[in-house]
């Protein structure tokens, strides 16, 4: 399959399973999909994908209902996932890891009737009235004719945290994820001898670009299994062992990798692209890395998006000159099928320079939250433009743009925090702190007393070798780049930082971390 032939794949699918067939009938027998020392074809996991599909017709599965897939890291997860969108359907990830209470609460708000996966994993999660299909294709069942999908379809409900405690699905159309991938192949030339590492789980966003990304190129998608995936030394060696070509990972994954990959003695690696997103980007940790890379280093793509647009809105191919500048974390333009904008309170247009929020249009736009008008209206919002009314969604998240139309990202509003009165961002504290040589990873918070004082606390984990009277010095060096009122309290020295299951940094934890345990009262 020539580059000619890809792209041309890509423009003309009007759907993920007809981007697939079509690519499957160019590859053949080329490899697809590999877990460990199980490889599918191209034509095996097509023909395997469409008898799993009949199997789900024959269940009752219809065009436009929603198929919960239950499954541990594995290769019957992809299988799974191809094999719901044949259908017709979209799929929603369950976790074997969530409680019985949010499985039960998932399946429920999703209008779940079948769900994809083990039946003893089903049993434990109390999910009694859906009917559960392992992932094996049926003799007796002939493969199902293709159903016909125009893009506007939901291709997948992916469920993130709500700011009220009730998880919310977001619906991605067909559509979107299509437009993601054509995007970001426009920045990333992957080819049919690529091999992309899965090291993403299912139930978070950017697995959605690691897959389609791979089977668009025709190259072969990677699994990294769970346990590899949390334990950094392994997963560098799976790298090695599998040649991987791209991979993508949130910052605190990176410092990690980047710090088994020193450990090791800095062994080559295939690696020639790294997307990190989902945090503020550490250019330091992204220099340093590139910097001990022997040959010819992979290039470095800061992404940035939320679930609501298909998780990649804007990206930048991070060169020196980031390195050197003064902008801590570049995430770029926008990519050709959105537009992202800075607005302000009243969402306004905003001038360059100025800090707003960032808000997207376009295609890769969600259609909104599962059964949540009223969240999705609030989100969700119709600007007039000079060009008509437009709908956008507003991301929560802090930006400015920058003379060359690039933007820098500034946090999340809702970091910013108010200490004894006055506004402070905690990803620009972070920022500061990071940027001291003995400081490998910090979190800022404030934490309340009972006497109603607050301090802004940092969490900080030292690099090896920290001089003695870390804290001193650290005040010090925040005192001369900050104003007094950002520079921190107190100083909590830990051998690590709290994450969430998706690698990114778990504000709570960092929270109940710094906040000192009270004695009992005798």
């Amino acid at each position: 399959m020539t580059a000619a032939e890809q792209r041309s794949l890509l423009d003309t699918a009007v759907s993920l399973p007809d981007l697939f067939r079509a690519v499957a009938a160019a590859r053949g027998a080329a490899p697809a999909l590999r877990d460990g020392e199980r490889t599918l074809s191209y034509r095996e996991l097509d023909d395997l994908t469409d008898r799993i599909a009949a199997r789900l017709a024959a269940e009752g599965v219809r065009p436009g209902d929603r198929v919960g897939i239950l499954l541990p890291r594995s290769a019957e997860t992809q299988i799974s996932i191809l094999a719901v969108l044949k259908a017709g359907a979209a799929y929603v990830p369950l976790d074997p890891s969530y409680p019985a209470e949010r499985l039960r609460f998932l399946v429920r708000d999703a209008d779940i009737g079948v769900v994809v996966g083990d039946a003893g994993h089903c049993a434990a999660g109390g999910l009694k009235d859906v009917r559960v299909l392992a992932p094996e294709a049926e003799e007796t069942i002939p493969p199902a004719p293709p159903v016909p999908l125009d893009g506007s379809e939901l291709a997948y409900v992916i469920y993130t945290s709500g700011s009220t405690g009730t998880p919310k699905g977001c619906m991605v159309q067909h559509t979107s994820v299509l437009d993601l991938v054509r995007g970001v192949m426009s920045v990333v030339d992957l080819d049919t001898e690529d091999r992309v590492g899965l090291f993403l789980p299912f139930i978070f966003d950017g697995s959605v670009l690691q897959f389609w990304l791979s089977l668009a190129a025709g190259a072969t998608a990677v699994v990294v299994p769970a346990r590899v995936a949390q334990s950094m030394p392994d997963f560098l060696d799976l790298l090695r062992r599998e040649a991987v070509t791209l991979v993508i990972q949130v910052p605190t994954t990176l410092r990690a990798l980047a710090h088994a990959h020193e450990a090791a003695g800095r062994p080559p690696l295939a690696l020639r692209y790294v997307l990190v997103g989902g945090e503020s980007v550490e250019l330091d940790v992204v220099s340093a890395f590139l910097a001990r890379c022997p040959g010819t280093p992979p290039e470095v793509v800061n992404i940035y998006g939320p679930t609501e647009a298909a998780c990649v809105a804007t990206c930048r191919v991070l060169t020196q000159e980031d390195f050197d500048g003064p902008v801590p974390s570049p995430i770029g333009t926008a990519l050709p099928h959105l537009l992202v904008e800075v607005r302000g309170e009243a969402m306004e247009p905003v001038p360059d320079g100025e800090v707003g929020e960032l808000v997207i249009a376009g295609s890769g736009v969600a259609v909104g939250y599962l059964g949540r008008p009223e969240l999705t209206a609030e989100r969700f919002v119709v600007l007039d433009t000079p060009q008509g009314p437009v709908r956008y969604y507003r991301t929560g998240d802090l930006a400015r743009r920058l003379p060359d139309g690039a933007f820098a990202y500034l946090g999340r509003n809702d970091q910013q925090v108010k200490v004894r009165g006055i506004r402070v961002e905690l990803g620009e504290v972070e920022t500061y702190l990071r940027a001291h040589p003995m400081v490998r990873e910090a979190a800022a918070t404030v934490v309340d007393t009972q006497a109603g004082a607050q301090f802004l606390t940092a969490c900080v984990v030292l690099a090896d070798q920290a001089p003695e009277k870390p804290e001193a010095l650290l005040r010090q060096h925040m005192l001369a780049s900050l104003p007094p009122f950002m520079a921190p309290d107190r100083y909590q020295f830990v051998p690590e930082l709290p994450s969430t299951d998706s690698g990114k940094l778990d504000r709570r934890a960092v929270h109940d971390m710094a906040t000192p345990r009270r004695a009992p009262r005798p």
